[in-house]
């Protein structure tokens, strides 16, 4: 009896943040039918680093630039279209964030106050990643 060996696909993908009078808030993106809400992720190009290529993925799916804080903050896997996906997350402090962005018309983006993110995204191991960041939200309220 053999086993079939079923492929791991590598994405990244950033948790974008800013601190908001005091409270620490997420953008969050849908879909790009809209269906869910979610964080910017995608596949890592061959000869980059997850956190470029996350950076990367912001930019083009949420138009937020910032500089990614290189210390993985967790990892989730979900599947698609029959193929699996391991996700490694990453924070990023927004620094900035544009109108006019490679997917600005494919998506919608809102932010949201942390307990607010974590019911609204799809993938429980996605909300376990976030509730992760709420436990050490106070951190960021020092920056």
């Amino acid at each position: 009896m053999s086993r079939k060996i079923s492929k791991v696909f590598k994405q990244s993908g950033v948790i974008p943040y800013r601190v908001n009078n005091g409270k620490v808030e997420i953008l969050l993106i849908t879909t790009r039918n809209f269906q869910h809400w979610v964080i910017p992720k995608g596949d890592i190009p061959n000869g980059m680093s997850p956190p470029a290529s996350a950076a990367k993925e912001a930019w083009e799916e949420a138009g937020v630039i910032g500089q990614v804080n290189t210390n993985e903050l967790g990892s989730y896997k979900y599947r698609k279209g029959g193929k699996t996906y391991r996700v490694k997350m990453y924070l990023l402090p927004v620094e900035m964030l544009s109108e006019d962005y490679p997917e600005v018309s494919k998506r919608k983006r809102q932010w949201v106050e942390v307990t607010k993110a974590i019911r609204r995204v799809k993938f429980n191991s996605l909300k376990r990643i976030l509730k992760g960041f709420f436990q050490v939200e106070s951190h960021f309220c020092a920056f």
